[in-house]
């Protein structure tokens, strides 16, 4: 009886705590993201940069889509083609 109630509460812990603990991963790779594209940034000008580089929200395909078509006006064939594969492979 006692195992049994052991092993449930370690599972409901865990059901209540994963998508925290998981968010919180999430959160610790945009913070090592940020930082490094941060580089040698000092002062205000890194705060400002950090506060911007870690409320910024992943886009999503469609609005990574959109935006990458909207830039590439203008561009034809091959040009376009080549540009459309780096915007989109870009985070």
């Amino acid at each position: 009886m006692k195992k049994t109630l052991a092993v449930s509460l370690t599972a409901l812990f865990l059901a209540v705590t994963g998508p925290a603990l998981a968010a919180e991963n999430t959160q610790q790779n945009k913070m090592t993201t940020c930082n490094k594209d941060a580089g040698d940034r000092k002062g205000d000008d890194r705060k400002a940069f950090m506060k911007e580089c870690l409320s910024a929200k992943k886009m999503t395909q469609q609005e990574k889509m959109t935006a990458c078509n909207k830039e590439a006006t203008g561009k034809k064939g091959d040009d376009r083609k080549a540009f459309m594969k780096q915007c989109l492979s870009a985070s």
